[in-house]
C-alpha cells in the first residue's frame, strides 16, 4: 500500500515485474465492499493479526490471477524471454 495524500484511493494490480495489470477506483466502495473484492480477486486475508501467512501466499498474495483467461501482457523483456527459450537447445561456442 502507497498512501498519496489528495489522491483517490485505488487498487492497482502488479505482476511479478511490477507492470501495472488493472486499476480499480475505491473511492465510491465501502470497506466491506473493498474487503469482498479483495477476496473475489482470491487475496489471502489473516483471522488473526498474528497468524503466519502460509507459504504459496508470501510471494504473491492472490491465489489465481484474475486475469488468467486473457492474452499475456506482451513487454520487451518478454518477446526476449521467448527468444531465449527459443534458443535454449543451441550449444554457443563462443562463451
Amino acid at each position: 500500500m502507497k498512501h498519496i495524500p489528495g489522491a483517490d484511493p485505488e487498487l492497482v494490480l502488479l505482476n511479478h515485474y511490477y507492470e501495472e495489470l488493472d486499476r480499480i477506483a475505491l473511492s465510491d466502495m465501502t470497506r466491506s465492499e473493498i474487503n469482498e473484492l479483495l477476496e473475489k480477486l482470491g487475496f489471502y486475508k489473516k483471522a488473526q493479526a498474528e497468524d503466519e501467512v502460509p507459504e504459496e501466499f508470501r510471494f504473491s498474495p492472490a491465489k489465481d490471477s484474475p486475469f488468467k483467461d486473457a492474452p499475456p501482457y506482451k513487454s520487451a523483456t518478454s518477446s526476449l524471454a521467448t527468444e531465449n527459450e527459443s534458443n535454449a537447445g543451441v550449444k554457443h561456442t563462443d562463451l
